[in-house]
C-alpha cells in the first residue's frame, strides 16, 4: 500500500496542481498499475482535493479507463464496416462463446480481456482481430479456437 501511494505521489509530482491535469494523471496511474482501483481514487481525492464523484465521472466517461485488473492477453475484435460486412459480429460472438464472457469483460482466470473495437485499420484483411497487438486476418469461427490455443486459451482451460 505504501509503495502504491509513493508511486501515485511520484506521478502527481510531474504535473502542476489542478483539475486540468486529471486525465493525464489518471492515464499515468493506469499505465503504472494496469487499472484504477477504488483505493487509488480515494488517494487522488485526498491528494488533489477533487471529489471522488468528480474523478469517477471522468473515469466512467472515457472508455480507456478501467476499474478491474487487465487480463494477460488483450483481444480486440474489429467491428468496422469491412469486418462487419465479412462476419465480424459472428467472430466476436464466437470469441464470447469460447471465452465465456461478453465484450468488455475479463475471463475469470484473468487470462483474456475481450474488446469490441471500431476499426483496427486492416480493412483489406477483414474480418480481423488482434491479440496483444498481433493481427489475425481473414478469421472464421473455426479459427477462433486455434487463435485462443496459441495464447494458452480454450484447450489450456479445458485441461485445468
Amino acid at each position: 500500500m505504501k509503495k502504491r501511494l509513493s508511486r501515485i505521489t511520484d506521478i502527481l509530482a510531474r504535473y502542476p496542481a489542478g483539475r486540468g491535469n486529471l486525465i493525464p494523471i489518471l492515464q499515468d496511474i493506469q499505465g503504472e498499475f494496469g487499472y484504477l482501483s477504488e483505493e487509488t481514487v480515494e488517494e487522488l481525492e485526498r491528494l488533489m482535493g477533487i471529489s471522488a464523484n468528480e474523478i469517477y465521472g471522468v473515469v466512467t466517461f472515457y472508455t480507456q479507463f478501467r476499474f478491474r485488473p487487465p487480463g494477460r492477453h488483450r483481444i480486440q475484435s474489429c467491428q468496422g464496416t469491412a469486418c462487419h460486412v465479412r462476419g465480424g459480429l459472428q467472430i466476436l460472438k464466437e470469441f464470447e462463446k469460447r471465452l465465456g464472457i461478453t465484450a468488455g469483460r475479463t475471463t475469470a482466470d484473468g487470462k483474456f480481456d475481450l474488446e469490441r473495437v471500431a476499426c483496427l485499420g486492416c480493412c483489406a484483411l477483414a474480418p480481423v482481430a488482434a491479440v496483444d497487438g498481433e493481427v489475425h486476418a481473414a478469421i472464421t469461427a473455426k479459427k477462433v479456437s486455434y487463435i485462443l490455443s496459441q495464447y494458452g486459451g480454450e484447450k489450456g482451460r479445458k485441461k485445468k
